[in-house]
């Protein structure tokens, strides 16, 4: 691996001639170190960092992101996109994440047209080009820069530069928000939101870590609610024993879902997205 401080100097060296930048931050990794380098070639007045505050953000993940951006003397800006009233993003298609992104991108042009910014930048790496990321299309379509993607950085040299500059969420997981636990077609609301925050909220005072909790619904009036854990492959044991598995069953139950279920391929990033290629794949025969 690259020595980091080469690493975090050619990212700088990306940033610094653009002179003023905006961060779409998130808290996680990613944009963290973005805002970081951002701010260390800027400076604080010409690299806020801006957070979309929606009830797709966890409330943990959301005061996590506040605290760090304090450590990091960065000005975090609070916005609220308007997602929640995008049918596009309700109906929870395919495209879900483009309708997500498309509102939030609007809310940061906006904000920093006001503060007469030209730039914004999200935390894409060199690693975020494959896969379903409708989101990627958003950002190209509101000219949304790319500094890590850009320096040609990938995971491994972002997790290193954070690990270099002594930031708390160096080793931290992938966090996708909430409504990627969804199902494709099942409507995105905040209550579904709310139960899936609850319910891996339970399991992370567990010591559960990487975690997600998917969200699937079945059948119509009762409609059969169905949470499916998955958990990393070294922590499936952990539900043998019979005091924590019951009781994550009963808390789940009360929680509001009917079938809690164990996934024991472990946690996958974007398994909902199996359903999307298998569908590709129909369509193609």
């Amino acid at each position: 691996m690259a020595d980091p401080q080469a690493l975090l100097d050619r990212l700088i060296s990306v940033i610094k001639p653009r002179e003023q930048l905006m961060t779409a931050y998130s808290g996680g990794v990613d944009s963290t170190v973005v805002a970081a380098a951002a701010r260390m070639a800027l400076g604080r007045e010409n690299a806020p960092a801006a957070i979309g505050d929606s009830p797709s953000l966890p409330r943990a993940e959301l005061n996590e992101a506040r605290e760090i951006a304090q450590r990091l003397d960065i000005e975090l800006i609070e916005v609220q996109p308007n997602e929640q009233t995008d049918a596009g993003y309700i109906a929870n298609a395919g495209d879900r994440c483009y309708h997500c992104k498309t509102n939030l991108y609007e809310e940061l042009s906006t904000t920093a047209r006001s503060r007469s910014i030209q730039f914004i930048a999200n935390g894409t790496n060199a690693d975020d080009t494959g896969d379903h990321r409708p989101g990627l299309t958003a950002a190209k379509e509101h000219q949304i820069v790319s500094p890590l993607l850009e320096a040609n950085l990938h995971k491994e040299d972002v997790r290193a530069i954070a690990e270099f500059l002594g930031l708390p969420n160096a080793d931290k997981p992938a966090a996708a928000c909430l409504a990627s636990r969804v199902q494709y077609g099942t409507q995105v609301t905040p209550e579904r939101l709310d139960m899936i925050e609850q319910a891996e909220h339970l399991l992370q005072t567990m010591n559960f870590r990487g975690l997600r909790v998917r969200h699937h619904e079945a059948g119509t009036e009762p409609v059969a609610r169905i949470a499916r854990i998955e958990v990393p492959a070294e922590q499936l044991t952990r539900f043998a024993d019979d005091a924590l598995r019951m009781q994550v069953v009963d808390e789940l139950r009360r929680i509001g879902y009917t079938y809690v279920t164990l996934d024991l391929a472990g946690f996958r990033s974007g398994s909902g997205n199996v359903l999307l290629n298998t569908q590709r794949s129909d369509s193609q025969d």
